[in-house]
């Protein structure tokens, strides 16, 4: 109930609030500076002045100089000022005056520190949310506390996000409405081939149609995964990477685990995103290179899942192109060998989403090697082994 009271009385604005923090500390700040000059300092038998708060005294020639003030008259010059303290003779300041100047001075830096980080956390929210945003917008909304410019840059915050959700939704709806009907017409041309009598067309007509699913379905599986809210786990990398290697391997492929790999510590990762990116990688190098080993390391900066191949490798100005969605090298553009382009893409889109890295470099002697770095982050629920 106090707090609520004391909530009320409080300016809005952050310029309000700044005002009233500056004057609190500026009243504060004589207050105490007083009253240890007070404490430390008594005069007894003479009433608190100014005199005795620490202000300096002026004397001029109008009565005795005490200590040598003063000049003759015959010299010409006018007697100069001096200063004297509360406790002492005219002369530099005394102890009091330190005292007093020091104890201001702490007080305004106190009140400047706890106001900035008062004043900041607000913004500090914000920014911590807006970061959280890229790795989960279905995060829960922030809540609208603090000045009224705090308020009104969180309110549209959450309002971004709800639109962001919304746009990611619509999408989701046209891609399942567009699965839907590119898929129907392929499957009644797979139906008129089977009725066909050269044994030639159907293997021509149903070796393009397989392509075009082929390309349908690694495009909308493309666009599906970026919209992906899947949680967040603990996951062992080691055992994901057997698992594919595995997979790999029941396919008849040449996908082996290098020898001499370390053991590395889980993960924080979405875990079928993380295996499509994995798979992705298993797959370019069994398509291009024939087959493919796997390296795990670890170091301070997080664990490194490496994939090896021996094929042709790519052209050192493309190695950045290939990430990008739609990519081909020209060596791909065949029926047999040519993807669609999004593996590589896709698999780089994992793994920032992750906050990591997907690097590619020719090997020395030919082939590919891609490196995929995710930082050592575990979340706080159950480990998950895939």
């Amino acid at each position: 109930m106090r707090k609520d009271w004391l909530a009320k009385l409080m300016p809005d604005s952050l310029f309000g609030r700044l005002a009233l923090l500056l004057c609190a500390a500026v009243v504060s700040s004589h207050v105490l500076a007083l009253t240890l000059l007070f404490e430390l300092h008594p005069r007894p038998g003479i009433p608190p002045g100014p005199s005795a708060i620490g202000a300096p005294q002026l004397h001029d020639n109008a009565g005795p100089a005490p200590w040598g003030m003063g000049q003759p008259l015959s010299t010409g010059v006018a007697p100069q000022p001096q200063f004297r303290g509360p406790d002492g003779p005219p002369g530099p300041p005394t102890l009091g005056l330190l005292l007093d100047i020091a104890v201001r001075l702490g007080a305004l830096l106190l009140a400047a520190w706890v106001g900035a980080r008062w004043l900041s956390d607000p913004i500090r929210r914000l920014a911590g949310a807006a970061r959280e945003l890229g790795h989960n917008i279905h995060r829960a909304p922030l809540p609208e506390a603090g000045t009224l410019e705090c308020r009104e840059a969180t309110r549209v915050f959450n309002q971004m996000q709800q639109h962001i959700r919304a746009q990611l939704a619509q999408r989701d709806q046209f891609v399942a409405a567009v699965s839907h009907d590119l898929r129907t017409p392929l499957t009644r041309l797979a139906l008129r081939v089977e009725s066909l009598q050269d044994a030639g067309d159907r293997q021509r007509f149903g070796r393009d149609i397989a392509e075009m699913d082929t390309m349908i379905r690694a495009t909308l599986d493309y666009l599906r995964g970026a919209a992906d809210s899947e949680p967040w786990v603990a996951l062992d990398l080691a055992a994901l990477v057997d698992s594919l290697v595995q997979d790999q391997q029941e396919a008849g492929h040449d996908v082996a685990v290098e020898p001499g790999s370390t053991p590395v510590a889980p993960v924080r990762a979405q875990a079928s995103a993380l295996r499509r990116c994995i798979s992705n990688l298993l797959d370019n190098a069994v398509r291009y290179g024939g087959g493919a080993q796997v390296r795990l390391t670890e170091d301070a900066q997080g664990v490194c899942v490496v994939v090896l191949d021996r094929g042709p490798g790519i052209p050192e100005a493309e190695l950045t192109e290939v990430l990008q969605p739609f990519y081909r090298v020209e060596a791909s553009r065949n029926r047999n060998t040519g993807g669609v382009g999004l593996g590589l893409a896709s698999a780089n889109d994992v793994a920032r989403q992750h906050s990591g890295s997907l690097q590619l470099c020719n090997r020395t002697g030919g082939g590919l090697q891609a490196e995929l770095r995710l930082p050592r982050r575990v979340a706080p629920v159950k480990m998950l082994l895939n």
